[in-house]
């Protein structure tokens, strides 16, 4: 359970319909590992946290539509945006307020209706043109300062995650995923 969520905040997240997000230091540590080949070709490597993926498996059970904006380009981003299956994906833009704009128009929703989750300044931005602006455990102190809710964990380490439960809080989803786990669910006493 996510604590420590004012209620604006929450108010905020009751309306998210499109989770956007930055990828190196949100959906991954920012560690960057390149892998030589035998013929000189390098392959990066990139590490996602699981309990993220979840999430967006959640999301899309209700509806929430997902998405990256990075100003890198990645196969192992691509792989991972395309098993959860993200609605948007962009990379390579470092400039991200086209990117926003091309969204919202796209997906027919008020900036009031999207969040975003980002740790540096390029995030910022961002954050301006959104309803809910959302920074990693692990973003820059700037970053943290124009937030409206940090999340308990670091990018590539349940930030997401952390993310997803506090706006399936405020929306009212998360006793469904809950029971949906039978959690706080006794177990048969034949089992034992």
């Amino acid at each position: 359970m996510i604590h420590d969520v004012s209620p604006e905040v929450r108010a905020r997240a009751a309306k998210i319909k499109l989770l956007l997000m930055d990828v190196d230091g949100v959906l991954t540590d920012s560690k960057l590992y390149f892998l030589p080949g035998p013929d000189g070709t390098v392959t990066e490597v990139k590490s996602f946290d699981s309990q993220d993926g979840i999430a967006f498996l959640w999301c899309r059970m209700k509806g929430i539509r997902t998405g990256m904006i990075s100003g890198r380009k990645s196969f192992s981003t691509d792989e991972r945006a395309r098993q959860a299956h993200m609605d948007y994906v962009y990379q390579g833009f470092v400039e991200k307020i086209p990117i926003i704009d091309e969204i919202k128009k796209d997906a027919g929703l008020a900036a009031d209706e999207i969040a975003f989750i980002g740790d540096d300044l390029t995030d910022i931005v961002v954050f301006h043109r959104v309803g809910l602006a959302i920074a990693t455990a692990n973003a820059r102190p700037e970053v943290k300062g124009e937030a409206d809710w940090v999340t308990n964990n670091v990018g590539g380490n349940g930030a997401v995650r952390d993310a997803v439960e506090m706006i399936f809080q405020a929306r009212g989803f998360w006793q469904e995923i809950l029971d949906k786990y039978e959690v706080g669910k006794k177990r048969d006493a034949a089992v034992i």
